[in-house]
């Protein structure tokens, strides 16, 4: 006898960040889920995240707030540094003020222990099934199912589908067939432990620090124990979005003219991870029937506005809130999702194309960035930031 369609799984495919903030925002629902992740194992590659109060009010909204705001180091400014000079562009105080203005406070946090805390929320409700090793190969649908086939063409029949497959997204191929953006810049990341870290750098900040065609962050993690390193550059080579194992010789290559102060970021990993980076071009179609996409399959996007892992959560916990309010009826409330996810994640994706070029000026338009900021208050910088960091699940859903 066939299962009725309300005691299916939904199927997510993906198991990182967006997978499983996916998960367990479909489990509060009373959902059954079925993940199907490609890795051999759970787990997250990376280094530390930012997290903004939005990024926050997302974790409350699934459920496990607590979790998150234990493991997070939490920052007293963010900072953004001339690399040339060392002169200050701008200084956001990230404190109290900071936090009553947005009733959520601003972190940083091991990518690892972020995507810990939404897998053990996920399966601690009992509701949850995990397979590894699992490569969505293609998708079937007809009125009442969804059939994911798998690279091993075992079949995996659910009442939904969330494809949460990350940049290069096997649900988005079948249904949208458009290419990755590459960016060429190139992004290495590497987590140093305090005792190595240089002392005229141990801030308490998300800071950055700008030069041409380059950038270089550095902040605390794991309760100051250890601090994330990332730098950025403009490769002089043709790139295809990956990830590999960096090269301390291709490193050092980059960045001339950096000041010595920041020039010891780059001097001071053993083991870099290499990106070659890639964003997606907006899409006004998120919706195909019974599978709709989420996270990076939705809305890749470039580092630069700290924001990728934030807009999966966020995702996950407006699809929660549309199961909420259309009663789990997924036709209603695919189409409420994404009415409310496009235009806001389309805004972050394209405003970090633009911070990257700001950021990483030179000559002219320099100076000009030099000046931007000059004099600024936090509580007109606070105004500049509330259409990002304001979201709140309780307003989340469009009209």
């Amino acid at each position: 006898m066939q299962a009725s369609r309300s005691e299916l799984p939904v199927i997510v495919a993906g198991g990182g960040i967006g997978g499983f903030a996916a998960a367990l925002a479909l489990s509060r629902r009373g959902l059954s889920v079925k993940v199907l992740e490609q890795s051999p194992e759970v787990g997250e590659i990376g280094a530390g995240i930012q997290l903004g109060p939005n990024g926050f009010a997302a974790f409350d909204a699934l459920g496990i707030g607590d979790k998150a705001r234990a493991l997070a180091v939490y920052t007293d400014e963010m900072v953004m540094m001339d690399a040339l000079d060392e002169t200050v562009v701008g200084r956001i105080p990230v404190g109290e003020a900071f936090r009553q203005r947005f009733q959520n406070p601003y972190a940083v946090i091991h990518r690892a222990d972020m995507h810990m805390s939404l897998y053990h929320g996920a399966m601690e409700s009992g509701r949850i099934e995990c397979l590894t090793s699992t490569r969505v190969a293609r998708i079937e649908q007809n009125t009442d199912t969804v059939t994911v086939i798998d690279s091993q063409g075992a079949r995996h029949v659910g009442q939904a589908l969330i494809g949460a497959d990350g940049v290069k997204s096997a649900v988005r191929q079948q249904y949208v067939g458009d290419e990755a953006r590459v960016s060429g810049h190139v992004v290495y990341r590497a987590v140093a432990d305090k005792a190595e870290f240089p002392q005229d750098l141990q801030w308490n900040a998300a800071a950055i620090w700008v030069g041409p065609n380059c950038h270089l962050v550095h902040y605390p993690l794991r309760g100051g124990e250890q601090y994330n390193v990332v730098v950025t550059f403009h490769s002089r080579n043709k790139e295809a979005w990956s990830v590999t194992e960096g090269s301390r010789e291709e490193v050092l290559g980059y960045f001339e003219g950096i000041c010595p102060k920041a020039r010891q970021l780059i001097e001071l990993p053993k083991d870099w991870k290499r990106w070659a980076t890639a964003d997606r071009d907006p899409i006004g179609q998120w919706v195909f029937g019974r599978a709709a996409l989420l996270g990076d399959a939705a809305h890749a996007t470039l580092q630069y506005m700290a924001q990728g892992a934030c807009m999966a959560m966020e995702d996950a916990a407006t699809l929660g809130e549309a199961l909420r309010v259309h009663d789990n009826d997924f036709a209603k409330a695919f189409a409420h999702y994404q009415r409310s996810r496009v235009a806001r994640t389309a805004r972050v994706v394209l405003s970090s194309r633009e911070m990257g070029r700001i950021f990483h000026a030179k000559g002219v338009e320099r100076l000009v960035r030099n000046d931007l900021w000059k004099g600024r208050t936090p509580e007109r910088f606070f105004d500049a930031l509330e259409w990002l960091y304001g979201w709140k699940v309780e307003n989340c859903l469009a009209a």
